[in-house]
């Protein structure tokens, strides 16, 4: 005869900001789902929560309680007050509504800031530790572009971190995440924190766990969790876009009741990431060097704008890559997208085959671009909804317009969406191989996306909110010093314990 069923709620809630685009996120600018459809409706998905719940559904004595599930459609500015106080007064809501439960999954980002709440994320956990109690067991799976604050590892009993970048293994980590819940919740583990705070920023090339230096430190924490003691190990690097106090990286890792080696262990994976750091940084052309490349390359180009990359938090309408090929002359066919609601609503008045005389570019962060006069035609006209090349994610582009004037083509959205891979343009019947030079606006791609097949990839120095260019930027609220911000930054190791004794 089977004991009695183990009652495990599962929650969500996603988003990562720049602090830098003045353009604030809104509680329009997330999917939100509940309850059990909601859960149906991640089985399709491979990601945390899809993940989970191939672990949980495989237990017979597991009965997982949905509550809510609210995620960002992609990056953006900070949430602002209203709109949190809704949002979180609903996720609170259905914590309150489910608070009879042995056990807690929270898929959480990290990265999320609101309006007079730098910490969402801690708040939603110390709010689930007031309705749910401190007994249950409670894990969180994060990205480890996340900002861990002392509120987040307080309030959970384990803490699981992504392991690539770019980010493949958010099917993986929620199983991750879910195995180490049920050993808690069965008594087989007790995990112990130890976190190693590093005074750092990191960007570039080097953090491509499969080619960079970074991977050696994703390794290490492989290492460690295949380890008898070791539960989770991983580097959470932060996002430095995300300008808030606990702003830096971390190295973190849970072993089983034993606080030594999780200190030790931590100590290692801290110094090894700064053995590194100096050389986590991406080499910038300006855009004057980058269009003299791109005027004698052969093959596509492919300018990396990762200043307004959306799915890092920027506001997606900088014109400035392709202003600067235009007014080098260059004669090649080019591809860009750009969010510029004004722009669609024109195409839309005009119609598909109608001529538009239209400013693009500038509409959303006007003190970083000027708007480009364009005269074109109207090629697409669509809704804007469509499914990630990637994930299968439904993403929402709002109404969107392909625009074609002269040697550009422009495709022109009402929101802005992540541009990690080509769904986008693909979605608006453009394929970036048929183009001479393509406007990719994403610090990285997989690399069958563009790196695999273009003739050139450029990362391009260009104005934005999420520049690479850190020092550009203007942080006011980082823990200082910090590098790259300041001169000689000095880091000694040294291990937080968690829970606290």
């Amino acid at each position: 005869m089977s004991g009695p069923r183990r009652r495990i709620l599962i929650f969500s809630c996603m988003q990562e900001v720049s602090s830098f685009n003045p353009v604030p996120s809104t509680i329009g600018d997330f999917n939100i789902g509940r309850g059990q459809q909601w859960l149906d409706d991640r089985r399709s998905i491979d990601d945390e929560i899809g993940g989970a719940l191939s672990v949980f559904e495989a237990e017979q004595d597991i009965e997982m309680v949905p509550t809510m599930g609210a995620k960002a459609i992609t990056s953006g500015g900070i949430l602002q007050a209203s709109d949190w106080e809704s949002l979180r007064d609903d996720l609170v809501a259905s914590l309150e509504a489910n608070s009879q439960v042995d056990a807690a999954y929270f898929c959480l980002h990290g990265a999320m800031s609101a309006e007079g709440e730098p910490d969402p994320e801690g708040h939603l956990l110390a709010e689930a530790r007031r309705i749910l109690g401190n007994d249950i067991p409670l894990v969180v799976s994060l990205d480890l572009h996340g900002i861990l604050t002392d509120r987040m590892i307080s309030h959970s009993d384990a803490i699981v971190l992504y392991h690539t970048y770019p980010h493949v293994d958010m099917g993986t980590t929620g199983e991750r995440a879910a195995r180490l819940l049920l050993r808690i919740l069965r008594g087989e583990v007790s995990p112990v924190t130890a976190r190693v705070k590093i005074p750092a920023l990191v960007r570039g090339d080097e953090l491509i766990t499969g080619s960079g230096l970074f991977g050696e430190c994703i390794r290490l924490c492989q290492e460690i969790e295949s380890s008898s003691t070791g539960l989770a190990a991983g580097m959470m690097i932060g996002n430095p876009f995300t300008d808030v106090p606990d702003l830096r990286t971390n190295s973190l890792v849970v072993t089983d009741g034993d606080v030594e080696t999780a200190e030790k262990l931590a100590g290692q994976l801290a110094e090894l990431f700064w053995q590194h750091h100096e050389a986590m940084q991406v080499p910038l052309l300006s855009l004057a060097e980058s269009v003299e490349q791109a005027l004698g390359a052969e093959g596509t180009v492919v300018l990396t704008d990762a200043a307004d990359a959306t799915s890092s938090g920027a506001s997606g309408d900088s014109n400035a890559v392709v202003a600067a090929l235009l007014e080098a002359g260059f004669s090649g066919t080019v591809l860009s997208p750009v969010v510029d609601p004004p722009a669609v609503l024109a195409a839309q008045a005009a119609g598909i085959g109608g001529e538009v005389v239209i400013s693009l570019g500038g509409s959303q962060d006007p003190g970083r671009f000027t708007p480009l006069s364009v005269s074109g035609t109207v090629r697409l006209l669509s809704d804007g909804n469509f499914r990630s090349e990637t994930f299968g994610q439904h993403w929402r582009a709002g109404d969107s317009a392909v625009i074609e004037s002269g040697n550009v083509t422009w495709v022109v959205t009402t929101r802005p969406v992540s541009l990690f891979d080509r769904s986008l343009f693909y979605a608006h019947g453009c394929d970036p191989r048929r183009f001479d030079a393509v406007v990719v606006k994403s610090p990285h791609c997989e690399p069958h996306m563009f790196a695999d097949w273009c003739g050139l990839m450029l990362n391009v120095d260009a104005p934005g909110a999420t520049s690479a260019n850190l020092c550009s930027l203007g942080h006011t609220l980082a823990p200082r010093p910090i590098f790259p911000l300041d001169g000689e930054v000095r880091f000694e190791p040294r291990a937080e314990i968690y829970p606290i004794a």
